[in-house]
């Protein structure tokens, strides 16, 4: 009885989701008296505070460098004996068969790894992604990490150290390929510091916001290499991909610039200083977090240009606007 009472509390207590508007003005507000509350801010506090509450091993530091050396391993695996036999299976034309083992390889991971912050957030006891906030209610100082929670950030930070190289080195080099990069640096820095600092239950919700429009994005562009096939015209693939490229503009927007800044933001800008007055690294985190929904803003330009060259018609066939001229389209049509 005590246990379903405070569960009920606990749904009596969640806060509606605020509006832009209020987000803007009262993240402000908080901010602003953060920094006037902070008297003694600088670098000595900073490295202060750094030796104080960053909890991370040698042993975890350790096991990512591995997990990243591995997934690399993998994806040249995968790519050597799954994904390019496979392209020349389908007989695809020459420039997607080089694209699609990268397409397939992200496919495959940020499904399943998507499929599993779904399963913590919706299966499990977790409520982070109905009542954000709650991400920071009982935090301590070097408390521990569930179990399930560690595995999601063993996984994701080692690919992500993975994928610093993987953009250099092995994918295509595109228009945002820089941006992408800076994006990678700036992810593995919120899952290391999140994880060091014990801010993990907020970190989930960014990763499961973020990985569903990679899916549908590695998803469609296969759909588009794959309906020119064989040198015929398939129809299937034609609707498929079509109808993901209105889902992955939808869920782009939805998920990265209205819930993460109304959940996300909301929850670490002003529910963590109500959670945890004087809580450490606010503003760096805070930061970085505010480059990644800029970053969300400037590719969704790319969406915006895309839409707007079919609705003008300067377009008439799927195409990755990243790509550079010289690459041409992910995928041409017949006419």
């Amino acid at each position: 009885m005590e246990r379903h009472e405070e569960a009920r509390l606990r749904v009596r207590a969640v806060q509606p989701m605020p509006g832009y508007a209020d987000l803007v003005s009262r993240t402000y507000g908080a901010m602003v008296a953060a920094t006037r509350a902070c008297d003694d801010c600088g670098l000595e506090r900073s490295a202060r505070t750094l030796r104080d509450n960053a909890h991370l091993t040698w042993a975890e530091l350790g096991l990512f460098l591995l997990g990243a050396l591995l997934w690399t391993t993998a994806r040249r695996t995968f790519t050597a004996c799954l994904f390019q036999p496979l392209a020349r299976w389908c007989c695809l034309q020459p420039k997607d068969a080089v694209k699609t083992p990268e397409s397939a390889w992200k496919l495959t991971f940020y499904t399943l790894s998507w499929s599993y912050s779904f399963y913590l957030l919706f299966c499990t006891h977790y409520s982070f992604f109905h009542d954000p906030p709650s991400a920071f209610h009982g935090w301590k100082s070097g408390m521990p990490v569930p179990r399930n929670i560690a595995i999601a950030y063993l996984i994701q930070g080692s690919f992500y150290g993975h994928s610093i190289y993987a953009t250099i080195y092995m994918d295509i080099w595109r228009k945002d390929s820089v941006v992408m990069v800076a994006h990678h640096v700036i992810t593995l820095a919120l899952i290391t510091f999140s994880y060091a600092f014990r801010y993990h239950n907020i970190g989930i919700l960014v990763l499961f916001l973020h990985d569903i429009s990679d899916i549908q994005l590695e998803f469609t562009k296969l759909n588009v290499y794959l309906k020119t096939r064989g040198g015929g015209y398939h129809v299937v693939n034609e609707v498929i991909s079509n109808v993901g490229c209105v889902t992955f503009c939808v869920t782009w927007f939805w998920f990265r610039l209205y819930w993460f800044p109304l959940k996300v933001l909301y929850a670490t800008c002003i529910g963590s200083l109500e959670a945890v007055p004087n809580i450490p690294f606010y503003f760096f985190f805070n930061a970085l977090l505010f480059a990644l929904l800029l970053m969300n803003i400037y590719w969704f330009l790319f969406i915006v240009l895309f839409v707007a060259k079919v609705l003008t018609g300067q377009m008439r066939e799927l195409g990755d606007v990243r790509e550079y001229e010289e690459e041409g389209l992910v995928c041409r049509t017949a006419s």
